[in-house]
């Protein structure tokens, strides 16, 4: 394989993307149970505090792309560790990068219909606007793509599955929770933890949205810092997972 910054490949991306699909959806109960952490936040928050469902409902959507890192995480490595099918596909013509970009997308197709559905429940209940939406639209997909290629790279760092899940569950529930992502920025104390929150993906696409839904409730200085963060993190993570998964093939 060449070196690195070598154009990125992605030749192989639809039978990889057909495989990680046909297995997805072969987990039904999986893909039906995975709206159960935010629909139990969502009926807490309604019952309890509904004055922040519509934070909440954001942060639904925005933390359901968040953790298809955690699948990624989980099922790149049960495929290397158990499987040992990586070597398979890094011995192919196919692109290194075609392997892990195909296995992101799989997933997300196969957990996007739950997703479109809350999605639906939010612009229902919302109504958003067209700025709303499309900022919601654009922030998750870049949420998206940082945390697939996060997930990918921490998966490669792991021997046994046995210590893999408890680190990913950890990971992606503390930073998709923790921030303010299913409750308004305003909530957060002290003042001066919100540009660290927005350094977050997670939290920084909840803040953009909810800046759309209440305006005035970020500065035009905290707006820049999240979107900025989310691009520049987004795009350098998933340059990385390209490097890092030729980096692997090469080392096999």
């Amino acid at each position: 394989m060449g070196a690195f910054p070598r154009l990125p490949s992605f030749r192989g991306v639809g039978p990889f993307l057909v495989t990680e699909l046909r297995v997805q959806l072969h987990e039904n109960m999986a893909v039906a149970t995975s709206m159960t952490v935010q629909a139990v936040l969502l009926i807490f928050v309604t019952i309890l505090a509904p004055q922040y469902l519509a934070a909440a409902l954001v942060g639904a959507v925005v933390f359901s792309f968040f953790t298809m890192g955690q699948r990624v995480w989980n099922e790149a490595a049960y495929v290397r560790i158990d499987h040992r099918l990586n070597q398979l596909y890094g011995a192919s013509p196919l692109a290194p990068e075609a392997y892990f970009f195909g296995m992101a997308l799989g997933v997300l197709l196969a957990y996007l219909p739950p997703i479109l559905v809350l999605f639906a429940v939010a612009e229902v209940i919302l109504h958003l606007s067209t700025l709303s939406a499309l900022t919601l639209v654009l922030s998750c997909v870049t949420v998206w793509l940082f945390a697939v290629s996060f997930g990918y790279v921490v998966s490669t760092i792991f021997r046994d599955m046995r210590t893999i899940w408890p680190y990913s569950s950890l990971f992606y529930n503390l930073f998709g929770i923790l921030p303010p992502v299913f409750y308004p920025f305003g909530l957060l104390q002290p003042a001066a933890a919100v540009p660290f929150a927005l350094l977050l993906p997670p939290s920084a696409a909840t803040g953009l949205v909810q800046t759309t839904l209440s305006p005035g409730l970020l500065s035009s200085g905290e707006i820049t810092l999240a979107v900025v963060g989310l691009v520049v993190e987004a795009s350098a993570m998933f340059l990385f997972a390209i490097y890092w998964s030729r980096r692997s093939v090469r080392e096999q």
